[in-house]
């Protein structure tokens, strides 16, 4: 099934140092931008994260420290990654909880901004487990009737979680075929404030902590009787999108 676009939508796919989204860092990217025409393109780029690659991480993804020495930074390819994917919509598999934020939080650290609530978001990870409950190479058996034979390569992910969306469309006539529900259907962070989730909205559509001592406590009203917990946040190992709504709430409470 052709999909219904008003703008180009980009699946993309990660491999990394490790899934702490505050410290790890991307070793390849690879991304399949789908234009509102049918068109395609794609890129794939292998990315020197500036710090060794763990042993458990090229287990999964087979990317080795010699494979990435003569590589750029991600700071070198920031800008043009940005340029790739600003206004468009977002999708890939797990992407909602992990390769969003984590990109977002590598864009950041490298001095490059682009709004991210402004993108439609749609996981297929989300679609699959609602509907099926399995793995990416199990989607793709089961929606594409194909084998997932080069998983853990962000170019072969990438392309899976592609044909995997377009399948599922056929598959499931509930779904429609439109990037806006799709990207409500599969958002597992609607009443996230910050990628992470770290600050949440509750039932009354207050900014509230997700963790932690304060777990459900509004921010404003936290960082007010507790001014050192900002402190502790701002110098601990969180994402720095989760820093910079932290520091919104506190700046805007304090007028």
């Amino acid at each position: 099934m052709q999909l219904n676009l008003k703008k180009p939508l980009v699946f993309f796919d990660l491999e990394t140092t490790g899934i702490n989204i505050a410290t790890d860092h991307i070793v390849e990217i690879s991304y399949l931008k789908v234009y509102p025409d049918g068109r395609e393109e794609s890129k794939t780029l292998r990315i020197n994260p500036g710090i060794p690659i763990p042993a458990a991480a090229t287990a999964i993804h087979k990317i080795t420290n010699a494979d990435v020495a003569d590589c750029p930074t991600f700071k070198e390819v920031a800008p043009m990654i940005a340029s790739d994917i600003e206004g468009c919509d977002l999708a890939g598999y797990n992407s909602n909880r992990f390769d969003v934020p984590l990109l977002i939080e590598e864009l950041l650290r490298a001095g490059v901004s682009i709004d991210v609530s402004q993108c439609k978001l749609i996981d297929v990870q989300t679609i699959f487990h609602k509907m099926e409950q399995r793995t990416l190479s199990a989607a793709y058996k089961f929606y594409c009737d194909k084998e997932l034979n080069d998983a853990h390569a962000a170019e072969a992910d990438t392309r899976a979680s592609y044909e995997v969306l377009k399948a599922q469309l056929d598959r499931y006539p509930q779904l429609k075929n439109d990037v806006d529900a799709l990207a409500e259907f599969t958002s597992s962070y609607m009443h996230n404030v910050d990628l992470a989730g770290r600050i949440v909205y509750n039932e009354h559509n207050v900014e509230v902590f997700n963790f932690g001592k304060y777990k459900g406590r509004p921010v404003a009203e936290v960082l007010r009787i507790d001014p050192g917990y900002y402190s502790w946040i701002m110098q601990g190992e969180f994402p720095l999108n989760t820093k910079s709504v932290i520091t919104d709430i506190k700046l805007r409470s304090s007028h």
